[in-house]
């Protein structure tokens, strides 16, 4: 897999990722198991988008004095477009943590223990993803083709059931956790499992995180594709995709309370979908700038948040 790192840049970026992880998780165990605030959740959001933003100055450095500066300007933007997509694709993410913490009422003092963990399992399941998708457009380019065939119909799918809502009880995990494990009707305190005459049994909050795993898992099967439409370099689609990831925890607690308010959001995210699933199928013809791919992704995301400000959202039946 050819791409600009060397050993040492994976190798730094890879302590940079466990570095991180250990400081949330540090601070987690000192403040305790708390509601996170909205002024804690914005403090972590503009840190993470910092740091997005000094690695990719840092790497637009390293390649202007040790490359060139053309090459320097395409990584920096593919970069940037890269994380755009991923950060905009996770606000995705974000309403089913709503609706999975909702359904199952998980104290707010527990959610945050929910998302580091479900965050944790993310990078690595999407780490194992983009490598294995990295050596397969290597091998065989026309998966491109495929990819954005797939991309192209998720975002019309997306469209088509927007106003749906999920239905947990029909989530085949849920049906066999609760088939096949005993599981509590209680939490207790920020356990995943504990025994009780001889026997493991699992709390709600184990369920959960199991489900936030797995959903995490099948957005990115829409996220990991697009971000190939942009860069097939190995070391841009990891990056810009994990650090979208690590800032999904602090987002989601600063948009929760707002989710409802971005209520168009949604088909802005499908459009993006459906705008890089084209880009992709006609790239035999016509290779769309990645300039111009980070102006229409963030045009397509700014219109369809302003709109929602601007256009009520309908109400259903029961509110008429």
């Amino acid at each position: 897999m050819d791409g600009i790192a060397n050993a040492w840049m994976w190798a730094g970026f890879a302590l940079f990722v466990v570095v991180a992880i250990v400081v949330d998780l540090v601070a987690l165990e000192r403040k305790g198991a708390h509601a996170v605030g909205m002024r804690e959740a914005l403090a972590w959001s503009l840190l993470w988008v910092t740091l997005a933003l000094v690695f990719n100055g840092l790497l637009w450095l390293w390649l202007d004095q040790t490359a060139d500066r053309a090459l320097a300007n395409l990584k920096a933007t593919e970069f940037l477009t890269g994380y755009l997509i991923e950060k905009s694709l996770s606000v995705d993410n974000i309403f089913v943590f709503l609706l999975l913490f909702t359904a199952f009422a998980v104290p707010p003092e527990q959610q945050k223990r929910a998302l580091i963990i479900g965050v944790v399992g993310a990078i690595v399941l999407r780490a194992i993803m983009i490598l294995i998708g990295a050596w397969l457009i290597a091998q065989f380019h026309w998966i491109l083709y495929l990819f954005g065939a797939f991309l192209l119909l998720t975002g019309v799918k997306m469209i088509w059931a927007a106003e749906q809502e999920p239905d947990l009880e029909k989530n085949p995990v849920l049906k066999w956790m609760r088939g096949h494990l005993a599981i509590t009707r209680e939490f207790v305190g920020e356990k995943l499992w504990l025994m009780r005459d001889g026997a493991r049994w699992f709390t709600p909050l184990f369920v959960v995180v199991v489900l936030i795993g797995i959903t995490d898992v099948i957005f990115a099967v829409d996220s990991i594709p697009a971000i190939f439409a942009i860069t097939t370099d190995p070391f841009i689609v990891m990056t810009s995709n994990i650090f979208a990831v690590l800032g999904l925890r602090a987002l989601y607690f600063l948009l929760a309370d707002l989710a409802s308010r971005f209520h168009l959001l949604k088909y802005g995210l499908a459009l993006v979908l459906i705008f890089i699933g084209t880009k992709m199928l006609i790239v035999e013809w016509y290779k769309i700038p990645v300039f111009l791919s980070l102006g229409v992704v963030a045009a397509i995301l700014a219109v369809s948040m302003a709109a929602s400000w601007l256009i009520p959202e309908k109400k259903g039946a029961a509110g008429d």
